[in-house]
């Protein structure tokens, strides 16, 4: 029943028999077998076909969220087994927003001196994806903002607070000053992230509250699209000072704190909410509070 129901997992993420096949590791055919056999074992039908994949029935979506909690029982019944067994090992899967990537190792790397049987593998996603990820039990963990856009059932550990700064190259407006306000750099040429990240609305937010409004003439999901252009000294942008300290700009960018608000988000990390918890996501979790402590917040 198990692996059926993470047959059917797989095919409501993907939406797509041969891909959801694929993510499983087995034949079209042998997906499609285990779905109908699932569908004969609950007497309803789960998944509307035709040609191809057409979404689930309404039983399919009453049975995709019980598949999702069994089936992360299941995992964590394995892990516990297994961490009996032979102390804590496995893989983690993390997805982290762009402006968090940099301190994501201050996580890891603690982690896996204290267990150097767990391997991870770090995504970079904008913060409804991580959600998403979470919800379809795709990632273990995910870095995000914690106070702006609701997260839903999710346990959460506060680590540090974004506080922006506009990144600036010398010689440029506004580059020898000690702060400069929202208003103000929303007359620059600014570079920014693409207004699917949380990061870009908070932004636009704090624009619009001082009367201007962003006008990028360059917009990028990628951090590092960002920090290149600025570097040409072409472009400005807005920036959370921890991320832009962490790449360690030339003497020549500067960095000078946005004031009129002096604002700040929390971002943290985020768990799916079960009881209990799989002893890597538990394990993960301490680490987390371990580094918020540290960084003052508790």
């Amino acid at each position: 029943m198990i692996d059926k129901l993470e047959f059917f997992i797989a095919l409501a993420n993907q939406k797509h028999f041969g891909r959801a096949a694929e993510e499983c590791g087995v034949t079209q055919p042998t997906l499609s077998a285990a779905i109908r056999q699932l569908e004969d074992q609950l007497g309803v039908m789960l998944v509307s076909r035709g040609s191809r994949f057409q979404g689930l029935t309404p039983e399919g979506q009453r049975v995709l969220e019980w598949a999702r909690r069994i089936v992360g029982d299941s995992r964590t019944m394995r892990e516990e087994m297994r961490a009996a067994r032979k102390g804590l090992a496995g893989h983690i899967r993390i997805a982290a927003i762009p402006t968090a990537l940099a301190m994501v190792q201050k996580i890891t790397t603690p982690f896996q001196e204290r267990h150097p049987d767990v391997t991870f593998s770090i995504l970079s996603r904008n913060s409804l994806q991580v959600l998403s990820l979470l919800e379809n039990l795709e990632i273990d963990a995910g870095i995000t903002y914690l106070e702006n856009e609701p997260l839903g059932r999710v346990t959460s550990v506060p680590l540090y607070a974004e506080r922006y700064h506009l990144i600036t190259a010398a010689g440029s407006p506004f580059s020898e000053r000690e702060t400069v306000t929202w208003k103000e750099v929303g007359d620059l040429r600014l570079c920014l992230l693409t207004a699917d990240m949380q990061n870009r609305r908070i932004i636009n937010r704090h624009l619009a509250e001082a009367g201007a409004t962003a006008k990028p003439t360059l917009e990028s999901n990628s951090m590092i699209v960002l920090f290149s252009h600025v570097q040409t000294g072409r472009w400005a942008s807005i920036m959370p000072k921890n991320i832009a300290d962490s790449f360690g700009f030339p003497a020549d960018i500067h960095k000078i704190p946005i004031t009129e608000p002096d604002a700040e988000h929390l971002v943290g990390l985020v768990a799916t909410h079960r009881e209990p918890f799989t002893p890597l996501v538990s394990a993960l979790l301490h680490e987390a509070r371990l580094l918020a402590e540290e960084n003052g917040n508790r």
